[in-house]
């Protein structure tokens, strides 16, 4: 999948200017930035969701815009932000979701593995029989997880999947995250923990003011002095085991 000089516009303001990057099979892409930078809208962008005002995003040399829905949906999957379901399904439910795109395909005959898997690798069989509105957000967080998984697309977006979750949730959530691009699937994800985004993303793309302002390695992207720049705090960047610790370097404000 690429996305070619994207622009998204909003009340006259350049929500996206100009961003152009390639998602990679095999790969987990981290998307950075502060409140406001852009990167959900890019996802939004990336999934076929939101066309842009101009520019493009091709996937195998095809317009997104080109994809009937149910097409679209077999390669790639998203999970948003928001959790939200109106009718009390059972989480067993909302996992079978995932999987109406196969609906009278031969990978049907899938489903009832995949749906096994997606429920382990998210931790959600004990949840199974349980009404989703009945869940805590990290549960839902979860689950919606898991419906994403049963999807089982080639490319899987994911909007702050770590956001309701505890600690050994988050861990859980980026094994499952190279475990997919270990697969050759194409993983992108947006982040607000920076040392998250280091542990787990082989690229890291860092945008500010709708701009994709730099993209490459952990090591490359997660500086310093960029990111104290992006974001408008002092921040030191540690390392520890070969993984990168972001963290604001507390004391008197900046000038």
């Amino acid at each position: 999948m690429i996305a070619d000089a994207v622009v998204v516009q909003r009340g006259g303001r350049r929500v996206l200017d100009g961003v152009t990057l390639e998602v990679r099979p095999g790969e987990v892409l981290a998307l950075v930035g502060p409140n406001g930078a852009g990167k959900s809208t890019l996802l939004a962008v990336l999934s076929g969701e939101l066309r842009p005002d101009s520019g493009s995003v091709t996937l195998d040399g095809r317009p997104l815009a080109d994809f009937a829905p149910r097409e679209l949906a077999r390669r790639r999957a998203m999970l948003t932000q928001d959790n939200a379901l109106s009718f009390p399904f059972r989480v067993r439910e909302v996992l079978e979701m995932g999987r109406s795109p196969w609906i009278r395909t031969p990978q049907q005959e899938d489903d009832g593995r995949v749906l096994a898997e997606a429920a382990a690798r998210a931790d959600v069989e004990h949840l199974l029989d349980r009404r989703f509105t009945e869940l805590s957000g990290g549960e839902r967080a979860r689950v919606s997880l898991a419906r994403v998984l049963a999807q089982d697309a080639g490319i899987v977006l994911l909007d702050e999947p770590t956001a309701a979750l505890d600690l050994r949730h988050q861990e859980e959530v980026l094994t499952v995250a190279r475990h997919l691009a270990s697969a050759g699937r194409a993983v992108v994800v947006v982040l607000h923990d920076l040392s998250l985004a280091g542990a787990v993303a082989d690229r890291v793309g860092l945008l500010d003011g709708g701009r994709l302002v730099a993209l490459g390695s952990p090591r490359e992207v997660l500086t310093a002095s960029a990111l104290s720049a992006v974001y408008d705090v002092d921040v030191e960047v540690l390392e520890r085991d070969g993984t990168l610790l972001v963290v604001p370097v507390r004391g008197p404000s900046r000038a």
